[in-house]
């Protein structure tokens, strides 16, 4: 093997090389894309369970607090 024919498959290789990675940047860059839009999501519905919780928790402390009323009578 000469030296151009070497040269052209060190080229060949690094051609394959950078069709991987460019490959797996597309992908990680999609599933990228995907994570934040899941992450987006789960923020929104925590959210909507912490104030689900604590109008929970307030309606069960003004049971509570009629019940010791009603007690008291």
């Amino acid at each position: 093997m000469d030296k151009e024919d070497k040269t052209t498959l060190d080229l060949s290789r690094l051609e394959d090389k950078i069709d991987d990675l460019i490959t797996k940047v597309t992908a990680l860059s999609e599933e990228n894309v995907q994570l934040r839009g899941q992450k987006e999501s789960l923020t929104n519905e925590r959210f909507s369970l912490l104030e689900k919780t604590d109008q929970a928790k307030k309606r069960v402390e003004a049971m509570i607090l009629r019940l010791k009323t009603m007690e008291t009578k």
